[in-house]
């Protein structure tokens, strides 16, 4: 849904990661609505396995959501050698204790794949991409939730569950 890039903020002085949906989708509110909550879901969500929102905000190119820079790999990338199964298991745990923290709050982020996982060079875990996340209820009455059809089919088909690929509501269990 957008087109991320390495950024050097010069008021703090570190990396971060700008993801940017183009200004000529900002005509469909639709797309302009899911951006807007993927920053505000993974913005309520304070976990070390959870990349972290800086801001969100519109700018000549485009609106964009300032995220921490995660330095490591993509699990894809690290698919493509051999990994320790000691190791694997870690990095399941981290991932495992990201999606317990979103289910608590009501979040399903519904895109766990490989280019959604980066791992830090020292081992830590970060969950990306919460821009199709299903909010649960309490969410009903917020502006902030934006909420997908039934029987819509959003994700990747090779990594859905069998509720989301029937267009189905999915939950955390």
């Amino acid at each position: 849904m957008g087109v991320v890039y390495l950024v050097e903020d010069p008021r703090l002085q570190r990396k971060a990661a700008i993801k940017l949906l183009p200004s000529h989708l900002l005509q469909e509110p639709d797309r302009v609505s899911r951006f807007e909550q993927e920053a505000r879901v993974a913005s309520a969500l304070n976990h070390p396995n959870i990349v972290t929102i800086y801001d969100i905000g519109q700018c000549e190119a485009g609106q964009f959501i300032a995220m921490e820079f995660v330095a490591g790999r993509t699990l894809r990338a690290l698919g493509r050698e051999a990994v320790d199964c000691g190791v694997v298991i870690q990095w399941s745990r981290q991932i495992a204790q990201a999606l317990a923290v979103a289910h608590a709050a009501g979040i399903v982020h519904r895109d766990i794949k490989p280019e959604n996982v980066m791992v830090r060079d020292d081992g830590l875990v970060k969950l990306l991409d919460f821009g199709i996340a299903q909010l649960d209820q309490r969410y009903e009455d917020s502006v902030t939730a934006f909420s997908t059809a039934p029987g819509d089919v959003l994700g990747t088909v090779r990594y859905m569950s069998p509720e989301q690929a029937r267009g189905e509501r999915v939950g955390a269990e």
